[in-house]
């Protein structure tokens, strides 16, 4: 049976961040001056294991959803994630399970995570020229390791491979067209993501976003397009085509153009937090339920309670009090 919440929204989507950790310290998700060398991250006892993981994605599934997305912090850092993968990736239901990942690992991951049961790699990347992407990843990583990591998850059949780029006024919007050129000639889907406000230390200012408009309009100065159909109800991604049939891209504009009224994600926490909002204050504990031995059946209960009752809807509601929220940060619960 379908679960809805109070808005009518259904739950299909379930993000399941595996680890707090990364090794990049982008600005607007992990910036150095916060996430130092000094900083506390959840220690090993405090994350779910693999075999909680698993039940609680086998719980959602049988609820109805059907998409399970691995998130961070950077998901490679958790060790042995294929175990993981091959165990997702046998529950009964699940026509979708992907990853979003920062392609900075040995190319050989690439195989080993298709041949545990991955079907599909998302990558962020945020410039093509290597001046500015070290500056944005503040880690000196170069554009090369992560173009070649794309590559290779086309050549193992993990594509079509989604390209994250988040967008940042003053940043790198001068990489918007490079960018486009070369996936468009790669033949992979390229997406820009608005600046968002997710957590409380990145330092969002509604001034440095680069709308989802004015990215169109940098597009628009050299390339014809057309808007497209949604692939499925709830996708968060404006989709374009080029006119000339050589491919299509994706706009996500959260902070300008909202999509709360088709939201059905839902996303664990690497500690075992249900969060219905990636702009949530706060969570719900499934991790002491997991430990004190909740049956599946008492696990459904919590999920179908929390759900009802949802209301989120953040971005349509965004203002000057909502965005003084102390919200959960994005290397917890994935983006």
């Amino acid at each position: 049976m379908e679960q809805l919440d109070q808005l009518n929204r259904p739950l299909k989507d379930l993000r399941i961040s595996v680890t707090d950790r990364c090794n990049f310290r982008c600005s607007y998700c992990m910036p150095s001056e916060i996430f130092g060398r000094d900083y506390q991250f959840l220690p090993q006892s405090d994350l779910l294991s693999f075999e909680e993981i698993e039940k609680v994605a086998r719980n959602f599934v049988e609820l109805g959803v059907n998409k399970l997305r691995l998130t961070g912090g950077e998901p490679l850092m958790r060790k042995d994630l294929e175990k993981l993968i091959a165990m997702l990736a046998e529950i009964p239901g699940v026509d979708d399970l992907a990853m979003t990942t920062n392609g900075s690992f040995p190319l050989e991951r690439v195989r080993s995570l298709k041949e545990a049961g991955l079907g599909r790699i998302s990558v962020s990347l945020d410039a093509l020229d290597d001046e500015t992407f070290r500056r944005m990843n503040d880690v000196d990583f170069p554009v090369a390791n992560v173009l070649a990591w794309i590559e290779e998850c086309e050549k193992q059949g993990l594509g079509p491979v989604k390209v994250n780029m988040v967008v940042k006024k003053g940043e790198n919007e001068q990489a918007i067209l490079p960018m486009l050129r070369y996936f468009k000639e790669h033949g992979h889907i390229l997406r820009f993501i608005e600046y968002m406000d997710v957590g409380s230390s990145n330092g969002w200012r509604l001034e440095d976003v680069l709308s989802a408009k004015d990215i169109l309009s940098v597009i628009e100065s050299e390339f014809k397009v057309q808007a497209a159909q949604p692939n499925y109800p709830g996708e968060v991604a404006n989709r374009y085509s080029f006119a000339d049939g050589s491919g299509e891209f994706g706009i996500i504009g959260s902070v300008t153009q909202p999509f709360c009224q088709d939201c059905s994600r839902a996303r664990m926490s690497a500690d075992g937090k249900l969060y219905t909002c990636l702009f949530a204050v706060q969570g719900h504990d499934f991790r002491t339920l997991l430990r004190d031995g909740a049956s599946n059946d008492d696990l459904k209960e919590r999920i179908q309670e929390i759900w009802a009752q949802r209301t989120d809807r953040y971005s349509e509601i965004r203002s000057g009090n909502t965005r003084n929220l102390i919200k959960v940060e994005m290397s917890y619960i994935g983006g």
